[in-house]
């Protein structure tokens, strides 16, 4: 599983300078069970990063976006994103519709201030947005969470959204005869966090109690108060490790906020750290010690006699101290396991794949019922029978079958009839994994439901996408119209190749299969020496009137150079093309065959004829120009630069029977071995979940 956490733009994830927001990440990320899983995403210019799983990404201005847009859509786009299972958004609520946009998984949102004093989250709508679209939703305190929910109705709560995920620290032995007589105040020099009501305080607390010592830590330009004296020392901004290790021998801290503080990082470390606490009943403070001294209403009075109360009482003072630190409980591993539960949740169908070898799948495409067995030989089944000898339980919808006998008045092309099919199916058999092979009338409408479902949903594509190639603009759109709800793309062309980009897209060969291609043609005497087969469209069956194919030009060439080669050619000069069981037939009696694709060759591409050729026993020459070198040599098959070239080579192995029969025969076992129908679903499969498969896989 892949998780990928995205910091806000500000946040600083740096060992010298991080706030509160990249500590708790940090922390979590230590001792989470999911650490190899997780990557942070974020942007400073601070190169200290707190770990090294952390992916900085770079800001760049933008006249026509905002900064948080930019640096959202940039995190999208990055590589490292790729693959995501769970996307952890935290503290930027208006994130959220930016990122709805372009990502489809699962996303889990931490609150860490009050949500209504954050952009993204102020309003009802905005909030209901928040809940409606993300999957969990994290709460730094309950009063955070109370916050979230004013002007719901008790029914329009998703409680099962929800969880309490407080802030944390360590704990560490403390030795309480080392506790000095030190005061703190550690946080932001305001009068929001009380720190004017704390500076009166601590001045009279320490001309009266002249053995004591008051240390502040932090800073605040843009508000400006100064307490001086001789005992009262300010330390400045602090890194988190040296704050508390200086809390183990503070013996009071105070943490007197004036503002409603969504939780409260400063009164949960110096409880960790045996010190008692000082607090007022602001917000989420109170849920940061169990054993916190609390003021109900904060003023220079109450704080004075609290604290002279302490000093004076050293019983209770050691007694309080010792409570804080017994009953502290917001250790990292508390709140990771917390969150951890939450992600094993939602990744359980991921960890079955690694725990349960069945896999209940809905394959979406064309399987012909209608043609009554013509159309059996094609990758549709050779695919679904990789499923099956995997071992997963398959449910087949064959798309273009309901579109065809579906279709009426009402729904002329049958489209209502399929989305209804598909989803029921859905609901009757809860698959854990969608094929899409070719399937361009499933809607995007029950492409989302899918999705909401928590369902992994991939597609597979045979026909070419090269620009100088055929129907390349139609093709492109098809193969791309689905991006967004698609998690893995198959394709028979490598896709570095193409002119354009397909996000988490993979190369896959033409599977040939063991119940499919059962010929050796290697084993006889064949009457013919090269078949060839094409069609003028599969589901027409027979030539189409005026219409020509490009191939038939190199054909005809190839023809006229060799007259001494006896060609079996279909598809062309008026001979109809081969179906079913008579193209079996046909393509026993050719001892060669050659593999040749529409359009000009690309990288990898072929047409599924390259399955049925080798496959089959033929010794198979193929166009060098499709890189397919990468992975057979010319002890397999026979490459090809020109059609000079290619008569040459026609000849010569027409008359080395032995050479033609040895490469023929080491082409087949080579191709079952490495490019079978079962090892191409396994990759499918792998690929879809982002698993590595334990198979070698030469092509990948």
């Amino acid at each position: 599983m892949k998780i990928s956490i995205l910091l806000p733009l500000k946040e600083n994830y740096s060992k010298d300078f991080a706030g509160a927001v990249s500590l708790f990440v940090n922390d979590i990320y230590n001792v989470s069970k999911f650490k190899k899983d997780i990557i942070i995403f974020g942007s400073t210019k601070t190169k200290n990063y707190l770990s090294k799983n952390y992916i900085n990404i770079q800001k760049k201005n933008s006249f026509f976006k905002s900064s948080n847009r930019s640096y959202v859509e940039r995190f999208l786009a990055s590589k490292d994103f790729i693959g995501t299972n769970i996307l952890e958004v935290h503290n930027r609520p208006n994130y959220i519709k930016i990122i709805k946009k372009h990502y489809k998984n699962k996303i889990f949102f931490y609150f860490h201030n009050d949500p209504l004093a954050m952009s993204g989250s102020r309003s009802i709508l905005e909030r209901k947005f928040i809940q409606e679209n993300v999957d969990k939703i994290f709460f730094n305190s309950e009063w955070s969470k109370n916050q979230f929910f004013i002007g719901f109705k008790n029914n329009e709560i998703s409680y099962d959204k929800i969880s309490i995920c407080y802030q944390s620290t360590d704990k560490v032995k403390i030795d309480f005869d080392k506790k000095e007589k030190i005061i703190t105040f550690i946080g932001k020099l305001n009068k929001a966090k009380g720190y004017d009501v704390f500076g009166n305080v601590i001045l009279k607390i320490l001309n009266k109690y002249k053995s004591w010592r008051a240390i502040v830590i932090g800073d605040e330009p843009r508000e400006k108060l100064f307490f001086n004296h001789k005992n009262l020392k300010l330390l400045g901004f602090k890194s988190n490790n040296y704050i508390l290790n200086y809390l183990k021998k503070v013996s009071i801290s105070v943490v007197p906020s004036r503002w409603e503080e969504p939780f409260g990082r400063a009164s949960l470390e110096a409880s960790s750290r045996g010190s008692c606490v000082i607090i007022t009943n602001k917000g989420g403070l109170p849920e940061t010690s169990k054993s916190a001294i609390i003021i109900k209403e904060l003023n220079e009075k109450n704080l004075f006699k609290k604290i002279s109360y302490l000093i004076n009482n050293k019983s209770m003072l050691k007694f309080k101290q010792r409570e804080n630190y017994k009953n502290f409980y917001l250790t990292h591993q508390y709140v990771a396991n917390i969150i951890d539960n939450e992600r094993e949740k939602f990744s359980l169908k991921v960890f079955n794949i690694h725990k349960e070898k069945v896999l209940k799948i809905i394959h979406i495409t064309n399987f012909n019922y209608r043609f009554d067995g013509r159309l059996q030989y094609n990758t549709s089944r050779r695919i679904n029978n990789g499923f099956i000898r995997s071992g997963h339980n398959v449910l087949t919808v064959s798309d273009r079958d309901v579109l065809n006998q579906k279709k009426n008045f009402i729904d002329p092309k049958g489209s209502i009839a399929l989305q209804k099919k598909i989803i029921n199916s859905y609901k009757n058999f809860k698959p854990s994994l969608v094929v899409l092979g070719h399937a361009d009338m499933v809607s995007l409408e029950t492409l989302e439901f899918l999705k909401k479902n928590n369902v992994k949903i991939c597609q597979w594509f045979l026909d070419p996408v090269t620009k100088r190639g055929p129907d390349y603009l139609n093709n492109k759109k098809r193969l791309i119209s689905k991006k967004d709800f698609i998690d893995a793309t198959f394709i028979t062309t490598d896709p570095k190749s193409l002119d354009f980009d397909i996000k988490n897209s993979f190369f896959i060969p033409n599977p040939c299969d063991q119940s499919f291609e059962t010929l050796e043609n290697y084993n006889h005497s064949c009457t013919n020496d090269i078949f060839f087969a094409m069609s003028h469209g599969v589901h027409r069956g027979e030539l189409k009137k005026n219409k020509t194919d490009n191939r038939e030009i190199f054909l005809r060439k190839l023809i006229n150079k060799n007259p001494d080669i006896n060609f079996d050619i279909y598809g062309m000069n008026n001979i109809q093309p081969v179906w079913g069981d008579t193209f079996m037939q046909k393509i026993s009696n050719s001892s060669m065959g050659l593999n040749l694709s529409r359009g000009e060759p690309i990288k990898y591409y072929s047409s599924d004829r390259i399955a049925q050729l080798i496959g089959n026993g033929l010794l198979t020459f193929i166009d060098i120009k499709t890189c397919y070198n990468d992975f057979l040599t010319n002890k397999q098959v026979v490459f090809y630069k020109d059609i000079n070239d290619l008569s040459y080579k026609i000849n010569k192995y027409k008359k080395d029977t032995n050479a033609r029969k040895k490469i023929a025969k080491n082409g087949k076992n080579f191709y079952f071995k490495h490019f079978n129908s079962t090892l191409v679903a396994d990759y499918i499969v792998s690929k879809s979940f982002d698993l590595k498969i334990k198979k070698k896989i030469i092509w990948s």
